[in-house]
């Protein structure tokens, strides 16, 4: 069935009731979304609420993983394409959900597992969830009511995905013949570069630190290095830190 192969990961971030996560259930199996991963869901899980919405979706709500932390959710993915309604103050790639669903066929079919990432009904993903991201996923609508719920935004970008398989191939970023690194990995060169950073007392205040390591986050993120990039940087780190030993 089209639709079906290399599908995008849907990650619902703190979801607050359980008729929602249901309808995101029946919205995904409408457009042949399979996996389906909750964060922290606000009233537990699994939630009884959600299987009569579901509407033959069931078996999305049986087999939907369960996390505490969004770094583990989506660790195993190369990209992150994170839905917002507002501006936030990151330099980032901003897309259409038609604009996504194209560069998401093309990123599956080269091997990458892209996650779709929601966050919560009544505030939306915080500034620290979208760094982990590579593009922000923004729906225009009427600007006079543009309020969409979570349902409604991931049926909007499951359509999208959907319709663009039968779009052609764009440009190609060759990999030297590495594949992208997967999140968990920037994660852990995000950690020791924080760390390392700390101790050469980079950040001046502790009032700064938050918001530089969000915009390194971002920029990585949005770089989506390879493997052997990440193996590089770790290298790089650790020169720089020989060096220091050796002046001290």
């Amino acid at each position: 069935m089209r639709g079906e192969v290399g599908a995008p990961v849907v990650i619902l971030v703190r979801p607050q009731l359980g008729e929602n996560i249901g309808a995101v259930a029946r919205a995904m199996m409408n457009t042949g979304l399979k996996e389906l991963r909750l964060v922290a869901p606000r009233d537990g899980w699994p939630n009884p609420a959600a299987w009569p919405v579901a509407s033959g979706a069931e078996a999305l709500l049986e087999d939907a993983k369960l996390f505490d932390a969004l770094d583990a959710a989506v660790g195993d993915l190369t990209g992150l394409y994170a839905t917002t309604a507002r501006d936030r103050d990151l330099v980032k790639w901003i897309a259409t959900p038609r604009q996504a669903a194209t560069k998401i066929r093309q990123a599956t079919a080269e091997g990458e597992r892209i996650g779709l990432l929601f966050g919560p009904e009544r505030t939306g993903l915080t500034s620290d969830e979208l760094a982990l991201s590579d593009v922000l996923v923004t729906v225009p609508l009427n600007p006079a009511h543009a309020s969409l719920n979570l349902a409604q935004a991931v049926l909007l970008l499951g359509y999208e995905w959907w319709q663009a398989a039968e779009a052609g191939p764009s440009l190609r970023l060759h990999q030297g013949g590495s594949e992208v690194a997967p999140l968990s990995q920037l994660t852990d060169f995000m950690t020791r570069l924080e760390q390392a950073l700390e101790e050469e007392g980079f950040f001046r205040t502790p009032q700064q630190k938050p918001h530089m390591v969000r915009n390194l986050q971002a920029f990585f993120a949005r770089t989506k290095p390879t493997e052997q990039e990440i193996r590089t940087l770790h290298g790089v780190l650790s020169a720089l830190r020989g060096l220091r030993r050796k002046r001290e």
